[in-house]
């Protein structure tokens, strides 16, 4: 029979590890229900704004539904493209923003330089990386990206060498003490320490990524779901609006819940903490 304080001790065990799944799974049960009531609620309120408003202010939500189908039926080539120019930006971002954030924490003599092209960088704003890509590049698919990677590379230089200047100085000295090479402390040490922070910032900022993608199809291309939002807005078919901004939403969950699943996957040795 064990005593109070042993199970005082498991249930605090409990607490710090994170060894619930039942509980986990109750939230996530929760969270399953909460997005569906709101669904419920603003298709709804979609259905009684339609009645006393024109369509082309809001549309029934059974006209916007067959915009949906017809968006993932017959322009399905648009969201490959956009998917295609997301992914191919953000990739290219997490590897060279990686790479300067790495420079700019390990080689001192850069740090000054690097450090002031990314806060230059991060000053300018969006519109005028687009503005500067349609008069610098005749190429769509160049356009696309230019701004995509001027926008994003800041977000993982800046998080990296965050990361890296926190690494305890404890632990660099413990690992030192096995005389490794530059590169097997890099590659041991460094890499698997700054993997959550280019986790939490392709996170944080996938959302954003899809956001600005969206746009700049918008004002600098004529094919993906931002040109098509374009197309429907000068036709005046808010239908049109609303099916591409659902399929962007879902597409924004489908892309969480992958780089989610990666995170699980590439964070699996690293035990689960949380605090009650």
């Amino acid at each position: 029979m064990s005593s109070p304080g042993a199970t005082e001790r498991r249930s605090g065990l409990a607490a710090v590890t994170g060894a619930e799944p039942g509980r986990r799974v109750d939230f996530f049960k929760r969270d399953v229900i909460a997005n569906a009531v709101v669904v419920l609620v603003i298709i709804v309120a979609m259905q009684l704004w339609s009645e006393v408003v024109p369509p082309y202010i809001m549309p029934p939500p059974a006209l916007s539904g067959e915009a949906i189908l017809n968006a993932l039926g017959q322009d399905y080539v648009h969201i490959l493209l956009t998917v295609t120019r997301l992914t191919v930006a953000v990739v290219f971002a997490l590897v060279v923003g990686s790479a300067l954030g790495a420079l700019m924490a390990l080689v001192r003599p850069l740090q000054p330089f690097l450090k002031s092209i990314i806060v230059i960088d991060t000053g300018v704003p969006a519109l005028s990386w687009m503005l500067f890509a349609i008069f610098w590049f005749k190429a769509p698919e160049a356009r696309v990206f230019f701004i995509l990677a001027m926008i994003l590379l800041p977000f993982y230089a800046l998080n990296v060498a965050d990361g890296i200047r926190a690494l305890s100085r404890d632990l660099v000295e413990m690992v030192e003490t096995f005389r490794p090479t530059r590169w097997q402390l890099f590659r041991l040490l460094i890499v698997p320490h700054i993997v959550p922070y280019i986790l939490m910032t392709t996170r944080s900022i996938i959302g954003y990524a899809t956001r600005m993608t969206v746009f700049a199809e918008l004002v600098s291309v004529s094919t993906g779901i931002g040109a098509r939002m374009g197309l429907a807005q000068s036709n005046f078919q808010m239908e049109g609006v609303i099916a591409w901004t659902v399929v962007l939403i879902v597409l924004n969950l489908l892309i969480q819940a992958l780089v989610a699943g990666a995170e699980r996957s590439l964070l699996r040795w690293r035990p689960e903490v949380s605090v009650r």
